[in-house]
């Protein structure tokens, strides 16, 4: 499966949006396609047996097709291994480059985006060229389309009049449409009055007029610029044409404030995620020189300087320092890292230059992952945003049609005057458009996911947004999630009845043996309390071990022709082996060898600070279940239950049984209630539990590598507040979001009604059209002020 990533630049039309949505998606050749009004990027699975380029000639020539004049870049393609490939055009076989994005860079980029492009091979070899213009049916621009600062629409034919821009042109337009409303009132000359209204009108709607043409001859009737052509026209014929200007000019005004609200917030969403570094400082001998991060390797050395951000995952070879993490993390207290430490991109050094040996290339690093799930949260929809899918594509239809009746059967039923009732129809028409839920909808959400990735917390789509404000229930994993996940043995304990022919010694070295291939924060202790106590140390190779096995409860195999047993006291039980219970909180590794039980090692795990306070913290939002499940014995976990006030736990349980234990909670979660299910892990062990719950959430991303992959939601450090935090995020976006539908909805229904009984005129339309666009995506700015912790 190849995934292609195509910037749509100065598309603005909803509907053309969902069109070519769904043209891409019926191509046989595509597994699924996802184009975000947002970010106006479209994403597109390509299956395997296609030849890839010419899919993508396809897609282009849809989008072309269906919407002429867009600014297209072909961003990059790679494959489900990571491999990037370069596209070639069937129309001129020449390659086109093209360079990771980042959001919303159609326009008012990040400096990280301006420093060329990349062509990305297989083999991820980069040549640094300039950005190249290619021609399909019109020109394209593969690569980043970038726009510093000037206010210009994408969406305009050409240059503007006498080479002004839009703002011009609108000033421009209101300006005739004022002079030529006051000279009409005062008598100026009406022919002159006629002509300044006319070129307002031409001003104003050269675009509309130019795009409703075209989509006649295509037969395209529903789309905006149509529907607005023919409502303005159908005014002047009946003699409203002061209505008719007006309407247009304010329908550009209510255009150029609306892509002016979406650039903002896409820059608002930049500013948020501003975590990809432009540039690393190569180590080179004794000299330095500043290249781009894709051109650094595996085994490079870059210099970090004070102040600079950490281009490429690596470690500390030399030097140590203190680094900004809330790029990432969301912390704001300064970290500490020193020689032979792993650190991650997108840290900023705040005390010492610091030299590391790069571990990861740039595209494998932690910045490229955590931008690359951000920008495809908008493919995993929220059912908000699928039911407003369904409903723009119906309303248009049904509200033109409805038009076109108001319009023709009361005059034709009751001999009334056909221009009154026509007047109310076109009224319909320019409400028709259901831009202001289309827009806004998916910004909301794509603002939500925004502000919580600067918060370090990283969700893989808008839909679990929604299933955040709906939990009822979070189950967690205890080890490394409820505790700090450092261990340590706190006792060693040896059977009265062979004390006489073993040492503690002995009981730790057969622990070590046979923990020594377990990565368990358990086996790490033992192996670490090992190395630290014994003297005599074993090697690998001097270890004559067979029959190793991880069964239920533990590990068994031989060494040296002895059965050595290590685990619970499940483990001793179903191998009769007459063991020593030990009471207490700490976890227990009983060892039996032989058929014979040696003692046991007690190991102490530790709350983390914040535990107590984050689960005091969901009780208070609602949380209603919150329940603790764990490998260790029922005395331990009540321990640890009963100082959290956990609703519930689950001990002596084997991973197999976590999963069985949530898929009966689900089960009991009431339908009607719609409550929804999380699990809480560290995103490699749980792996099965977080893909069986409604939400998985792992914990502690920044060190691991597979978290990012394994959950729907990473929280990058080990702060359990944060879950309470991205739940009081979810229902403020939830907020909005029915705020924006209740808007729009609202208003459109009530000029609606209005008009039909002849009380709405057209400034109230377009009001109900652009105007209500503009508030609703004004109101999902709102999502990014959010502060409240």
């Amino acid at each position: 499966m190849k995934r292609v990533e195509i910037m749509l630049g100065g598309l603005n039309c909803a509907n053309c949006a969902a069109k070519i949505n769904d043209k891409v998606n019926a191509k046989e050749e595509i597994d699924s396609a996802r184009l975000s009004m947002v970010s106006k990027i479209m994403v597109a699975n390509i299956k395997d047996s296609c030849d890839y380029n010419k899919v993508i000639d396809d897609i282009i020539y849809i989008i072309d097709d269906t919407e002429p004049g867009l600014d297209i870049s072909v961003m990059k393609i790679r494959d489900s291994l990571g491999k990037h490939y370069s596209y070639t055009s069937g129309d001129d076989s020449r390659h086109i480059n093209f360079s990771n994005s980042t959001i919303g860079c159609e326009c008012d980029c990040m400096d990280s985006c301006n420093k060329g492009t990349y062509s990305h091979e297989e083999e991820h070899s980069h040549s640094h060229e300039e950005e190249h213009s290619h021609s399909h049916v019109h020109s394209h621009n593969h690569g980043h389309s970038h726009n510093h600062g000037h206010s210009h629409s994408h969406d305009r034919l050409g240059p503007g009049l006498f080479n002004m821009n839009d703002f011009q042109e609108m000033c421009l337009a209101i300006g005739l449409y004022i002079v030529a409303m006051i000279g009409s009132k005062f008598g100026l000359f009406e022919p002159l009055v006629y002509i300044m209204m006319f070129a307002a009108y031409i001003i104003a709607g050269r675009d509309v007029l130019f795009k409703a043409f075209r989509n006649i001859v295509k037969g395209r009737v529903f789309d905006e610029n149509f529907l607005m052509t023919v409502a303005t026209v159908g005014a002047v014929l009946i003699g409203e044409y002061p209505e008719a200007v007006g309407v247009m000019i304010f329908f550009m005004v209510g255009e150029y404030l609306e892509d002016k609200a979406v650039n903002k917030s896409r820059k608002n969403i930049e500013a948020l995620m501003d975590i990809m570094p432009n540039k690393a400082i190569l180590v080179d001998g004794n000299t330095t020189r500043e290249v781009d991060p894709h051109d650094v390797r595996v085994g490079d050395r870059i210099l970090v300087r004070v102040g600079d951000r950490v281009a490429l995952d690596g470690k500390i070879v030399k030097g140590e320092s203190r680094f900004d993490t809330s790029a990432i993390t969301g912390e704001s207290v300064l970290r500490h890292f020193e020689e032979g430490d792993s650190i991650n991109s997108g840290l900023i050094n705040k005390t010492k230059a610091v030299e590391l040996e790069v571990e990861r290339i740039f595209e494998d690093s932690t910045v490229s992952r955590i931008m690359d799930m951000v920008e495809n949260a908008s493919s995993k929809k929220a059912r908000t945003e699928n039911f407003i899918s369904v409903f723009a594509k119906y309303y248009t239809p049904i509200v033109v049609v409805l038009a076109l009746l108001l319009a023709i059967v009361p005059p034709l039923v009751t001999g009334q005057e056909f221009s009154k009732w026509l007047y109310r129809g076109l009224v319909f028409l320019v409400v028709s458009c259901p831009c202001a839920l289309v827009l806004s909808i998916p910004l909301t959400y794509f603002s939500g996911i925004g502000v919580l990735s600067s918060r370090g917390i990283l969700v893989k789509g808008s839909n679990y947004i929604d299933i955040l404000k709906k939990l009822d229930t979070i189950v967690f994993d205890k080890t490394g999630t409820l505790t700090k996940g450092v261990f340590e043995v706190s006792k060693i304990n040896i059977a009265d009845r062979i004390k006489d022919k073993i040492g503690v010694e002995n009981i730790l070295t057969c622990a070590y043996i046979a923990e020594l291939r377990s990565n368990h924060p358990i086996a790490k202790s033992i192996i670490e309390y090992y190395n630290k106590n014994v003297d005599k140390k074993l090697s690998i190779d001097q270890l004559d071990i067979s029959e190793y096995e991880e069964i239920s409860g533990g590990i068994s195999l031989v060494y040296k022709g002895s059965r050595i047993l290590a685990g619970n006291s499940r483990l001793m039980k179903t191998n009769n082996i007459d063991y020593i219970p030990v009471e207490g909180p700490a976890t227990k590794v009983y060892i039996g060898v032989d058929g014979e039980f040696y003692g046991s090692i007690e190991i102490a795990d530790q709350l983390k600070d914040t535990t107590k306070s984050a689960i005091e913290g969901l009780k208070d939002i609602g949380i209603s279940k919150l329940i603790m499940l764990t490998g260790d014995g029922k005395i331990n976990a009540k321990d640890f239950s009963d100082k959290l006030g956990m609703t519930d736990y689950y001990a002596d349980l084997l991973p197999d049984q976590k999963v069985s234990i949530v898929e009966d909670l689900l089960v009991k979660n009431d339908p009607k209630s719609e409550a929804k299910l999380a699990f809480v892990g560290d995103g490699i062990n749980d792996a099965p539990v977080i893909a069986r719950a409604d939400i998985g959430i792992s914990m502690g991303g920044l060190g691991s590598d597979a978290a990012i992959e394994a959950s729907d939601m990473v929280i990058m450090n080990d702060d359990l507040m944060k879950i309470k935090e991205a739940i009081n995020i979810s229902k403020y976006t939830s907020r909005i979001v029915i705020q924006n539908i209740v808007l729009a909805i609202g208003i459109k229904l009530a000029v609606l009604i209005l008009s039909s009984v002849g009380i709405a005129n057209m400034w109230m339309a377009i009001f109900a059209d652009v105007g209500v666009a503009v508030l609703a995506v004004l109101n999902s700015l709102r999502v990014m002020l959010y502060n409240k912790y």
